[in-house]
Order: structure tokens, then sequence, then C-alpha cells
């Protein structure tokens, strides 16, 4: 194809309005390199040489072949208008790239909307003990004997569903199964302050319970709430309502009704087996009173009560009453950038356990502080009692069919420091001295050394 005739088919295209900015551009561009050669071979077949031409006729004055006229070349106004179609649509390429990148950015935006955000979060710890571990310790993420242990690998799972509900769920790995601790669904736009929660979840019966063991301040959970709820705390199916009143200060009501069975059960109420739910009475019914009053604008106080009541496992239609009091005291300086802390904490409970013929009673406390003296230490202090179970006479029993053995008191004091990297990790060591004579002859020392790592999105701890 001469140049003259694909210069033509040139204009003929860029006339159309169906042909794309940026393909005329590109042919435009390429033109010069992809013909010009075939433009000089045509050149060279079809027209004779100056000295071929001067020979045959040397009067006559050299002619130009057709193909290298100046009707093969643009015109000044066709190459201008080239040109500057050329500048447009290379000024026009960056801004669609944008334009696409913002579209593609805003899909994926849209889709990660429909994704939950997702924490997993790793607790190992090294232990040693004087004496028998397992003995002394119950708590289902604890050290329990010298060596190794993997106290839990948790995968958290968050996200609203819809303006309506959020949900969560805690799955938790061991070297010896899968365990869904937690998976709720609860309310976001209730009115007259009120929240509804349904699903597994841990009751808010205290403070220490309803938490996870990468937010204690110790590595093993201290034996007033294992003796009481358990070694995974004191959780079931249910649902959970909660109020928060219009006091001058902040106090929220909470009730809830979950399974009195299952393994979470075991020590207060009916633990596992399959019951006959014949009232809403059959069911473990919590109730809490959580407040906080802002003492200054350095120093706060948590207060809470619960009460909680359910059918246990002795039968004739025994019941559990437990009755509890926590405290959270908190100082901690509003100038600066600190981190520096100072907070104790307690819980004491009272429980009573109807069994054929009697009434036992038994109160389980603990007491523990912990101050943050650098940005990246602290230091912590706990003391742990446990009483024996007495009767209605008030005499020591021998007829507790949970713990036969639990007829002195018990005593434990640990202490702690930890070594806080970042906020997604930290590095624990801890000792303890456990005097229980109802599990072990002699004192029981141990030291733990633990290691916490945290990845991904993960929300704010309760205050």
């Amino acid at each position: 194809m001469s140049t003259t005739h694909l210069s033509g088919r040139i204009r003929q295209e860029r006339s159309s309005s169906a042909f794309p900015g940026a393909a005329r551009a590109a042919l435009l561009a390429a033109f010069p390199l992809l013909f010009a050669p075939c433009a000089a071979f045509a050149q060279e077949a079809s027209a004779p040489s100056a000295s071929e031409s001067a020979s045959e006729n040397p009067a006559a004055p050299a002619k130009s072949s057709p193909e290298t006229s100046s009707d093969a070349e643009l015109s000044p106004e066709e190459l201008a208008e080239l040109e500057a179609a050329l500048a447009k649509d290379a000024a026009a390429a960056p801004a669609s790239s944008a334009s696409d990148g913002e579209k593609k950015s805003g899909i994926a935006a849209a889709l990660a909307n429909f994704n939950p955000d997702i924490a997993v979060i790793l607790d190992v710890a090294g232990g040693w003990y004087s004496g028998d571990g397992k003995a002394v310790t119950a708590g289902g993420h604890d050290p329990q004997k010298t060596g190794f242990t993997l106290q839990q690998l948790e995968l958290s799972l968050g996200k609203a569903v819809d303006p309506y509900f959020r949900f969560d769920a805690n799955i938790v790995f061991s070297q010896f199964g899968v365990e869904v601790e937690e998976a709720y669904a609860t309310t976001l736009g209730l009115p007259a302050s009120l929240q509804l929660r349904v699903g597994q979840f841990l009751t808010r019966a205290g403070r220490l319970n309803p938490t996870h063991p990468h937010t204690w301040e110790f590595i093993d959970q201290n034996f007033a709430l294992t003796r009481i709820f358990g070694g995974e705390g004191n959780r079931g199916l249910g649902l959970e309502l909660s109020w928060l009143t219009p006091l001058p200060w902040y106090a929220e009501i909470v009730l809830s009704a979950t399974d009195a069975a299952g393994a979470s059960t075991a020590r207060s109420f009916l633990g596992g087996g399959d019951y006959d739910l014949d009232s809403p009475l059959d069911f473990q019914l919590t109730a809490a009173l959580k407040q906080f009053f802002p003492l200054t604008d350095a120093l706060s106080l948590n207060v809470g009560l619960t009460a909680i009541t359910g059918p246990n496992a002795s039968g004739n239609g025994n019941r559990t009453d437990i009755y509890g009091l926590d405290l959270y005291l908190r100082w901690r300086p509003v100038s600066g950038e600190t981190l520096r802390w100072v907070a104790i904490q307690g819980e004491v409970f009272w429980r009573r356990r109807q069994i054929p013929g009697d009434l036992l009673q038994d109160v389980n406390a603990y007491l523990q502080g912990v101050w943050r003296f650098a940005d990246r230490w602290s230091a912590a202090l706990r003391y742990e009692w446990g009483s024996p179970s007495w009767d209605s006479d008030g005499k020591t029993s021998l007829r507790d069919p949970i713990d036969p053995a639990w007829t002195r008191h018990r005593h434990r004091a640990s202490a702690a420091v930890t070594f806080h990297p970042s906020e997604f990790s930290r590095v624990r060591l801890q000792a303890a001295r456990d005097d229980a004579p109802n599990l072990a002859k002699d004192p029981v020392w141990s030291v733990f050394l633990a290691a916490e790592f945290s990845v991904g999105a993960h929300g704010a701890h309760a205050f």
C-alpha cells in the first residue's frame, strides 16, 4: 500500500466517530516506523534513478516519482491536527487509568464491607512445678505440667450484619481439637437503651468471667472462678438483655437465661447429661449490675453485683445460688502521653448449694494489683483464698459431691512481671506458691514463662 493511500485511509478513519481515540493515537504513532521502509522500497522499484533518466534524456530535467511527490505528504494543517489528537489522547490516558483505579478501589472497599474483622491470638507457656501440677490447677488454659503448653490459639471474628445486628465469634484451637467458645449476635438499635444478645456466650457474672486469657494479667485462671464456674468459665446458649439506666452515673442492668446443662456449668449447676425443661426456673438465670464512678479525672471505680440461680445435679429439684461482688479501682494520669497506671481488682463469691438433706456453702475470693511502672513494663501481685464447704450447722462438711476432699482453707500467692514490646505482643514471667492441703500434701511452687502474639483487627477490651 502506498503512503498516499495509507495517509488517505488514516484521514478517513480519523473522520469516523467510531474510531477510538486511543487506537487512532497508537496507529498514527506507529505509522512512520511501520511504513517508512515500505515507502522507500516502493520508491526504488517504481522510479528510475537520476543517472538512468539522465542517460535516456539528458536534456530532460529530473522528475520526482508520484510516490514521493508532495501529494504523498500530509499538509501542515493535517500534521498539526494529528499532533493535537495525539497530545489529547496521551493526556486522557492517565486520567482514564486513575478513574479505573478509583473504581477498582471503590469496588474493593465495598467487597471488604462484607468480610468480618479477623484476629488471631496465640498464647504459649512453659511451666515448672515442684509437685504435681495437675493436682492444683484446673483452668482450661493453665499450664498443668512441667513442660510446654499451648494455652490457646484464638480466632476472633466480628462484623456488623446490617443496621440491626452485629455478629461476633471466638473459636479456640488447642493441641487436641477445636472449640466454639462464643458465637452470638447483638442488637444495634433497640429503643429505650436496651440491647439483646443471643447465641453462646460467657455470662457477665463478675468481672473476670466474661474475659478471655489474652486480657488477663496472670498466666493462669484464679481458682475462685475455677472452683465455682469451671476451667472454661461460666457460659452457655441463651439470651441476654441489658439496659443502660438513666441514673446520673453509669449503671447497667444485665439479665440472662442460659442452659444450666453442659461442661461449663458442672461445678455448680447441672453439668453434662440431658435434662428436661419444665419451667423457666430450669435455666441458669443471671442478674448483674455494672456501675462506673469517675472519682477524679485520674481515678475511677467499677463496682459490680452478681446473682445467679439454677438447678444442680444432686437431684430432688435442688438448686444452687451464687452471689458475687467485684471491684476495679484504676489510677492513670490524664496529662501527657504516658502509659503508666495502677489498678486494683478483686472479686468474692458466696455459693449456696442444696444437696439431699443439707445445704452446703463456701466462699472464694481473690485480690490483685497491677502497676504499669514503665511504658513497656508492668508488675502484678495476686492473692487467692477458698474456704472449705460447711453445712447448715456451720461445720465443715464431708458430703460435698463435687469437692469431697476440700476440707481445709486454700491459699495461693502469685507474682508476675510483663514486658510489652508493643500492644500486640507480651512476654510474662510468673511465680506462685500454692498451699492447697485438700489437694496436695506440701505447698506446690510453680514458675511460668509465657508469650502472647496478636495479629489482625481485634476490638478494644472492656475497661
